[in-house]
């Protein structure tokens, strides 16, 4: 096969659309695939060579994706590589502006989507310029500032492309990668979500077995330890994930998984968030932090399969324990998680079946033997998910999900899925009361249709089901209900496509060689008549009741509404299948009935008779031959004998059986064209009788009528739909086998109808005959010759349009001269032809060109005389849209018939089989739509003087007087521009004409129409914002200066709105337009290569020397050009700001723009700068937030870059260490050795980054050179630049600051202002390029304002001062001590004068200060802030106000200040019995960061801060007096300080509650929970907890409440289950039942969260329900109850197996026989303790309702029995009777909604029994 190809194209194609050989044309498009190819390759590396960027790389490109999009990847492969080669080139150039590298990258992920295309082998490309591309934008250091404004698209568009070249990255990458990122992993740092999410997109995992050891085993185990060392969810864990996800699925059966599938599922479920037991506190990060589901669906079908069956267990535990979650009762914000889970990993394991059993062999590494699926494994999967799916079809969520996962379930095991989906649908069909449940069940069915009809050895008894459903399911089609209408049209009209409706009972007779199942269909395919008419009477009564006249008599509305509409929809195409499906015997016999019902009724043409219409087209369709014999003659004489009459021509309301008969006719001769043949002249009669009719209605149909005679001869497009080629009228062929039969595409059979030279000639004769002479009218009505009336005018251009939508397809597009000059390019810029099966008839007049002429004459002169006959004018509009674009179909309708082509490809897809192999009309139905893109293709088209014309006019009609012309106008001049190359640089001064500001004749809808024509609508091309020099550099000035303009008027709100709307549409699109366009040299032997190349060889002669050079001296040309535009435009929009006449709208407006324009590559003009910071002190306050950040991006640019030399950091180790890491000793910060002269600060090597260090050092450490090398500081005034002049004169001018400080300390918004980051970026940019320049102007400000406790003032002192820290980096020691000499005191003042609102701002400054800088360079801000912060002075306030500061600060500086905690632990312990609330919540919270650092991870060394165990030991032995006394803790501590030192038990109870705020707060905070420590705390928390839900209790209760829930869902390791299970064992023993009952509620989430880790370990789970079972047997009936509900709890979850031991042991407690009861005296007390005995019998009560209770929604086998063991105790003491009855009543309300299928459960006695315990008994018997 592939030979003879190569023989046609000179190549071996990669991969082209297979849809394309089945064009009628398809033996003419090899030439022209390969004339087009030519033409790109050789014009695109004519492009490159002569460094032509832009119009030329860019436009070749573009058509090279649509040359994709058209054939595929139909080229050779080494033409695949180069392309792939240079686009990689032009993707990775450092200086590129991001909308082109968009572009490019966008085409580069198109070449390499396919990866089986190319192996490593051919193809190899590097890592790094990708990783840099990366780190430029999405961490771009200078985005924040305003310097860089990138597209929301990017980051989405550069994962995908690191994606799309991860497979071909060079062996060594992982290496290398590794060495780069590992220096940044420090897990406290946001370095680590970087690092971490780097390697999840750049690792390349497809490498073949042999390499694995130079890829993933490099770092699985590293990532893995890390992986299952970190406990609480950070933000990076989800990334890590994603990653092991990946490697998974590209390496099954090569890496063993077992060891950690317990931690794995057991994390999996953790993520999943479900709510569990009864006060569930969650913790926030698990809800945002949480893993994403298709990476986690990934994962498990992976791991599948293999030798051990390790994962295929854990997923079935998974489904039993979140199985009754699925139940439609059930719902909250965790279902959609559920959902999407159930829905997506049917879908994952198919595709990894399809690619092990039907996959093509690629380069790819196959799956090992021993690693593939088995038939065992899937069937245990299929088994493992029946029952949530099936309880999800119910579900709150709709039934989508399930359905979808149903459909991938039937594909593997259709005789496990499929019978349970139908005994729930029979029962549906049946009742009429639950409509819900039809239309979920009917889903479900459409979803598992094909696995149904199709059988199979598995499953044959599946295609008996199918006429039974079809014949239950047509009472739902039902006027009354509409979505039970539409699901049931669904329903039918999928079944009826795949099953051939042909009658085969005669062959039971005929042949004797059928199976079983083949003879009952047989015998079934005799109803298929009976069902066809059924269906049709269904359908008619659907129609008589939705009349007109039925439905809405007294509202004058004749437009069908939407849901009408839909129906007519739903009918059609559901009666069109049925007809295709039908054998000819059938189709004769509805035939006549359809015709029959429409010729003896009379119906309105609006809804009914759009309907019965409907019918007779599908009808016709079918089998025109045989319609048309019966329609048209029928129709044709009963308009004939109607218009016999003469006045009909002129009545305006029209008899209704004429327009009946005519929208009749109209409808039916929608088809096959030449079948229409014999019929022309009678057809050609009525048209001449009806299209000047008089009546709107009547002429519209007539027209109607033309264009569907007109398009059924002159297009192209297929006639029959069949699911089986060649139809059914055959010999001894039995159709049964075919039923849900794929069609074949290599044998489609596909029947054209091309248009023969006699149907071209009745098209130009018809054309000929009416539309000539409304053309000669119009014309001479546009001439002033002739008059008509507008009515006149209408009808005349309505026969216009529909002829040309009818032959638009024979009529050649416009031609002329093209418009030449508008952009200058050294490579062609030509349009290229498609061939679309037409060949245009020269000989013919071309009636586009003549249209174009006479409409546009007709336009003028009715602008002229009449500008308000709209309609005529809407009329020309659509006319206009036409000429211009229309070549057969429309772009709307193609789009949606794209759209639903793939939701039907979706619903009936087999992806198990793969291959194409989808239903035979979908096949034909796609190889349609390609014929239809090709028509729609217009890409590039060449820009000439008629489209220029048309343009003008379109713009003429979009600034006109009407608002609703004006729109439609608009609407097709957008589409245009986007159309024509360039021709928006020829339109744009026509419409900013409109805007000048000097021109006195503008009106002021010109002035709108233009504004909306630069505005565009949401998906054209925005005038405004055009990603071109040559263009903003026009529209920005002229936007701004039309507010200058008489015409603009800022009283009309929608001018105020229009101009709203484009400053917002401009912000929102621009994007950073390049200045430099230049083309490296590394692409110029690529760009050889394919011009050398063959196969089709490029057509174009190489490039000369001085065409080389020319191309050279334009690139610098163009790059010079480009910076004099943007210098221009910035200093046109400063000298318009200078206008003191400019509204203030145009002025912001104005300065919008100029800070968009501020760029990283070239500094800003003078002017500019001069003009924002004068803006700093501007009277409006939106200006000067815009001149702020303006501000700080000048700095930047002004900025003078700092030296750094490599370092070995192994070289400065400091004093010889003992413990710790000695390596990295000398970065930690050891008050002994801080640089305190000029000399040490000197010799001192600085690290600002927190996480260098940490974890391994980098081969270089770049390090800021010494002082020296540096540039020179305290520069002179003459010494500095122009720009810098400027902001030194401001800013050392006292007035100017003065002024400045006073409106930065104005209140913006009362109580919402925070600290802003933008003043700080100013501030520290000033401090950082001047120095200490300023601060003799600043200080007694500073001064001021530090004193002053308003909020406001504080927040301006506070951002100055977080800047002027961050400035300091590169000042000399003695300017930095004298820095600190100032700051010390003005912080402590502030400090003391904190309040609420300013506390906030506070810490933001101090983190802000010490973030990324070294702390020994802040040591005297450290040190004045450790100066005892919690010391009572100003209050409890004050104390946390400072403790928050001081956690700012030390937070930022994680690791490296471990002196710092331990003196700050050392400080805080003694006080950590604190009295006040606020100040115990911040030192708990303190507490948090102290021992944040004390984590255990793989391949470090723990650091040298303190240790959670040696302080909680501490705590312990503190809090000893509260765990020896029995009485309750109460929190009765006096809250006066003075009164002597209290006694230890009350200080211990203020300890405690110190530290369960610490408890609570580091539960979401730190990585690692530390269980050994918080074990030792537990009793007390358990004696604390309070049980009921009260908010009464006090702070103390309630906290420890929170602790509990808290740590109940903390993740385990296996290692630690013991020891928490002996101490919930001894708590179990203690003498408080409300610990013994806490016990209890601690274990359900505690198990739950870590189920499969317990699962794993048999000893735990015997010991849990060794714990469950003894505690039914406590004394407290409250602690009984609490241990039956967790016992079912865990049944109800597989936790605990339902075995006879467990039953047998709740029997016999049952049956503890009662002590008689003796007659008590009155008041006795006895009573009130319960006898042993009854405890125990009790508890066997409990246990037996615990088991009922366990399964809610269904009735195992082993139930019966037990409800029958419980009723006996009815009548037992309480609390047993009180048991019972509760367990019966929850019996009752679980099981009601399907008692029908529960009862087959019992046998009849049971019943008996049952009915009478359920039945309340009745009072009066």
């Amino acid at each position: 096969m592939k030979k003879d190809v190569a023989g046609e194209l000179g190549f071996v194609p990669q991969k082209e659309i297979v849809y394309n050989s089945l064009l009628p044309y398809a033996d003419k498009l090899d030439k022209e695939s390969n004339d087009i190819l030519a033409q790109i390759k050789g014009n695109l590396a004519r492009a490159v060579q002569a460094r032509e960027l832009w119009p030329g790389v860019l436009f070749w490109t573009r058509k090279l994706s649509t040359y994709i999009r058209l054939y595929g990847r139909k080229f050779s492969r080494e033409d695949h590589v180069l392309f792939i080669k240079l686009l990689y080139e032009l993707v990775t150039m450092p200086r590129l502006e991001i909308s082109m590298m968009q572009g490019f990258a966008r085409l580069l992920i198109t070449l390499l989507k396919k990866k089986e295309l190319l192996s490593r082998d051919d193809l190899e490309l590097p890592w790094r310029p990708l990783y840099e591309l990366y780190e430029r934008i999405l961490y771009s250091k200078t985005e924040h500032l305003g310097l860089n404004w990138f597209p929301n698209s990017v980051e989405h568009v550069l994962k995908m492309l690191v994606k799309s070249c991860r497979p071909y990255f060079p062996v060594s990458a992982t290496e290398e990668m590794l060495e780069e990122w590992r220096p940044l992993i420090c897990p406290f740092d946001l370095s680590m979500q970087k690092v971490i999410s780097y390697c999840e997109l750049f690792l390349p995992t497809i490498l073949p077995p042999e390499l694995h050891h130079r890829g993933f085993k490099l770092w699985f185990h590293e990532l893995m330890d890390l992986w299952v060392s970190v406990q609480n969810l950070p933000a990076w864990e989800g990334s890590l994930m994603n990653l092991f996800a990946r490697l998974a699925s590209d390496n099954i059966g090569y890496i063993d998984w077992d060891p950690y599938i317990p931690k794995i599922f057991t994390r999996i479920l953790r993520s999943l968030n479900l709510p569990v037991g009864t006060s569930q506190v969650l913790v926030p990060r698990y809800l945002t932090n949480a893993y994403d589901i298709g990476h986690v669906v990934l994962w498990i079908s992976s791991m599948l399969g293999g030798p051990s069956k390790q994962a295929q267990k854990q997923l079935s535990g998974l489904f039993n324990s979140i199985t009754s979650f699925f139940h439609p009762s059930n719902n909250g914000r965790w279902l959609l998680k559920l959902m999407k889970l159930l829905q997506r990993l049917p879908a994952s394991v198919v595709r990894r079946l399809h690619k092990e059993r039907n996959g093509a062999p690629t380069w790819l590494p196959p799956v090992p033997d021993s690693h593939k699926l088995t038939e065992q494994d899937i069937s245990d999967f299929v088994e493992s998910m029946k029952q949530p799916v099936l309880l999800a079809m119910f579900s709150k969520t709709g039934s989508l999900d399930a359905a979808q996962a149903l459909q991938n379930l039937a594909l593997m095991r259709p005789e496990l899925v499929i019978p349970p989906v139908l005994e729930k649908t029979y029962p549906a069909m049946e009742t009429l009361t639950e409509p819900h449940q039809l239309t979920a069940t009917l889903s479900c069915m459409i979803a598992v249709a094909r696995s149904l009809v199709s059988g199979g050895r598995h499953f044959p008894e599946g295609p008996t089901h199918m006429l039974p459903l079809l014949m239950r399911a047509l009472p739902g089609v039902d006027p009354n209900d509409f979505s039970k209408c539409m699901i049931t049209f669904q329903f039918i009209a999928t079944f009826t496509t795949l099953v051939p409706l042909v009658d085969c009972s005669s062959a039971l007779h005929e042949r004797n060689d059928l199976t079983e199942v083949e003879q009952e269909l047989c015998s079934a395919s005799a109803e298929f008549e009976d069902f066809v008419l059924q269906f049709m009477d269904r359908c008619f009564a659907l129609i008589d009741s939705s009349t007109l006249e039925q439905t809405r008599e007294e509202m004058q509305m004749d437009k069908m509404t939407h849901l009408e509409s839909l129906v007519e929809l739903g009918l059609s195409s559901t009666f069109s299948t049925i007809l295709t499906q039908c054998s000819m015997d059938i189709f004769k016999v509805a035939l006549e009935k359809v015709f029959n019902f429409a010729t003896t009724n009379i119906f309105e043409t609006r809804v009914a008779g759009r309907m019965v219409a409907d019918m007779c087209r599908a009808a016709s369709k079918c089998h025109p031959a045989e319609a048309l014999k019966l329609f048209v003659p029928h129709c044709c004489s009963a308009i004939m004998h109607i218009s016999a009459n003469e006045d009909i021509f002129s009545e305006e309301e029209l008899d209704k059986d004429l327009l009946w008969n005519l929208q009749l006719l109209s409808e039916v001769t929608r088809v096959d064209g030449q079948q229409l043949l014999p019929y022309r002249s009678q057809l050609v009669q009525i048209l001449q009788l009806t299209l000047h009719l008089k009546c709107k209605q009547g002429y519209s149909l007539a027209c109607n009528l033309l264009h569907h005679v007109l398009r059924s001869t002159a297009l192209i497009y297929p006639t029959e739909y069949c699911s089986v080629p060649g139809g059914y009228q055959r010999g001894d062929y039995l159709p049964i086998k075919d039923w849900g039969r794929p069609g074949d595409l290599s044998d489609l059979q596909i029947q054209w109808h091309v248009p023969n030279a006699e149907e071209k000639d009745f098209v130009f004769y018809l054309l000929d005959l009416l539309l000539q002479p409304e053309l000669q009218r119009l014309q001479r009505y546009a001439q002033g010759e002739q008059d008509m009336s507008r009515d006149d005018v209408l009808q005349s251009l309505a026969i216009v349009q529909h002829c040309l939508l009818g032959a638009g397809s024979m009529l050649p597009p416009l031609e002329g001269t093209v418009v030449s000059g508008l952009v200058s390019s050294m490579v062609s810029l030509e349009e290229t032809k498609l061939c679309a099966g037409m060949e245009y008839d020269a000989s013919q007049e071309n009636y586009r060109e003549t249209i174009c002429r006479v409409m546009r004459q007709l336009l003028h002169h009715i602008l002229e005389h009449s500008e308000d006959d709209t309609k005529s004018l809407f009329s020309i509009i659509k006319i206009i849209s036409d000429l211009l674009q229309f070549k057969g179909s429309h772009k709307a309708e193609f789009d949606s018939r794209w759209k639903s082509f793939n939701l039907v490809k979706k619903s009936m897809e087999d992806r198990l089989h793969g291959r194409k192999q989808h239903i035979r009309a979908l096949l034909i139905d796609r190889v349609m739509l390609q014929h239809e893109l090709r028509k729609l293709t217009v890409e590039g088209c060449e820009y000439r003087r008629v489209h220029q014309d048309l343009l003008k006019d379109l713009l003429k009609l979009s600034t006109s007087t009407y608002s609703q012309v004006r729109s439609q106008a608009q609407n097709v001049l957008y589409a245009a521009l986007g159309t024509y190359n360039f021709c928006c640089r020829d339109l744009l001064p026509h419409v900013l004409e409109l805007l000048e500001p000097d021109r006195t004749d503008v009106t002021q809808q010109q002035f709108k129409g233009a504004l909306y024509c630069l505005l565009g609508n949401h998906s054209g091309v925005c005038l405004a914002c055009l990603h071109d020099w040559d263009c903003i550099v026009q529209t920005w000035p002229a936007m701004v200066r039309s507010g200058l303009s008489a015409a603009m008027s800022l009283e009309k709100p929608s001018i105020v709105r229009l101009f709203d709307d484009l400053a917002d549409k401009v912000h929102r699109q621009y994007e950073t337009i390049g200045l430099d366009f230049t083309i490296p040299e590394s692409t110029l032997p690529l760009a050889t290569m394919m011009i050398e190349s063959g196969c089709p060889t490029p057509s174009l002669p190489p490039l000369t020397d001085q065409d080389l050079e020319m191309g050279v001296q334009r690139m610098l040309a163009k790059n010079l050009d480009s910076e004099q535009k943007y210098e221009k435009l910035v200093n046109d929009l400063v000298d318009l700001l200078s206008d003191t006449d400019l509204p203030w709208k145009f002025e912001h407006m104005a300065i919008g723009f100029l800070s968009l324009l501020l760029r990283d590559d070239h500094a800003l003009p003078v002017p500019a700068v001069l003009f924002f910071i004068q803006s700093l002190n501007h009277d409006s306050i939106t200006i000067r937030k815009m001149a702020i950040s303006a501000v700080g991006g000048i700095l930047k640019q002004l900025k003078r870059p700092h030296k750094k030399v490599p370092v070995d950091p192994l070289k400065i180790i400091g004093a010889n260490v003992q413990e710790g890491r000695p390596d990295n000793h000398w970065l930690l910060y050891d008050s002994s050795r801080l640089p305190r002269t000029q000399q040490e600060w000197e010799s001192c090597c600085f690290v600002e980054k927190t996480h260098w260090g940490y974890y391994c050092w980098p081969r270089k450490l770049m390090l800021y050179a010494p002082t020296h090398e540096q540039p020179k500081q305290d520069l002179t005034r003459e010494e500095m630049s122009e720009r810098e002049q400027i902001v030194y004169d401001h800013f050392t001018d006292p007035e100017f600051v003065d002024q400045l400080i006073e409106f930065l300390c104005l209140e913006d918004r009362k109580g919402k202002d925070q600290f802003s980051p933008r003043r700080f970026c100013l501030f520290k940019g000033l401090f950082r390029n001047f120095g200490d320049a300023f601060l003799p102007v600043l200080q007694p400000h500073m001064e001021r304002l530090v004193a002053d406790s308003h909020e406001s003032t504080q927040r301006c002192v506070a951002e100055i001062i977080a800047g002027l820290i961050r400035g300091s980096k590169h000042w000399s020691y003695s300017k930095v001590v004298s820095l600190w000499e100032l700051l010390c005191p003005l912080i402590r003042t502030a400090l003391s004068n904190i309040t609420v609102e300013t506390y906030g701002d506070w810490g933001t400054c101090i983190a802000t200060a010490c973030e990324s800088r070294d702390p020994r360079k802040l040591h005297w801000l450290f040190e004045m802030l450790m100066e005892s912060p919690v010391n009572g002075e100003g209050g409890s306030f004050v104390d946390a106000c400072r403790l928050y500061v001081l956690q700012g600060g030390l937070a930022q500086q994680q690791w490296r200040v471990p002196e710092l905690l331990h003196r700050l632990l050392q400080y805080l312990e003694p006080k950590l019995t604190q009295v006040y609330k606020n100040v115990r919540e911040r030192i708990g919270s303190v507490l948090t960061y102290i021992f944040m650092i004390d984590v255990d991870l793989p391949f470090t060394r723990p650091t040298a801060s303190p240790r959670v165990s040696e302080f909680t030991e501490r705590v312990v032995a503190r809090l000893k007096p509260l765990m020896e006394g029995d009485e309750e803790i109460q929190n009765h501590v006096v809250e006066e300080n003075g009164v002597g030192e209290q006694d230890e038990r009350t200080q211990a109870i203020k300890l405690l509650k110190t530290v369960l705020k610490w408890q609570m707060a580091s539960a979401g905070r730190s990585f690692s929970t530390a269980v050994r420590e918080q074990l030792q705390l537990l009793p007390l928390l358990f004696k604390i907890a309070p049980v009921e839900n009260d908010d009464s209790y006090d702070e103390m209760k309630r906290d420890a409440k929170t602790c509990l829930s808290l740590m109940s869902q903390g993740l385990l390791y296996p290692e630690q289950i013991p020891q928490v299970l002996h101490t919930l064992k001894e708590i179990a023993g203690s003498s408080s039942w409300h610990a013994r009952y806490t016990v209890l509620t601690y274990l359900q989430i505690m198990v739950f969260y870590n189920l499969f880790t317990f699962l794993s370990d048999e000893q735990a789970v015997r010991d849990v329900r060794m714990l469950v079972i003894s505690l039914l047997e406590d004394e407290q009936l409250e602690v009984r109850e609490m241990a039956a509900t967790t016992l079912s709890g865990f049944l109800q979850c597989n936790f605990l197996p339902m075995d006879a031991q467990i039953q047998a042991h709740f029997e016999a407690l049952c049956k503890t026989r009662l002590p008689k009861r003796k007659k008590k005296e009155l008041g006795s007390v006895v009573d009130t303790i319960p006898s042993a005995d009854l405890v125990r019998r009790h508890a066997g009560v409990l246990g037996l309702s615990a088991c009922i209770l366990s399964s809610p929604y269904d009735v195992p086998d082993w139930m019966p029995q037990l409800l029958m063991d419980l009723s006996v105790h009815l009548n037992d003491t309480q609390p047993i009777e009180m048991t019972v009855k509760k367990t019966l009543s929850d019996f009752r309300r679980t099981h009601h909604d399907n008692w029908q299928e529960h009862k087959q459960q019992f046998t009849d006695d049971q019943l008996c029994v049952l009915t009478d315990l359920l039945v309340s008994p009745c009072y009066y018997a």
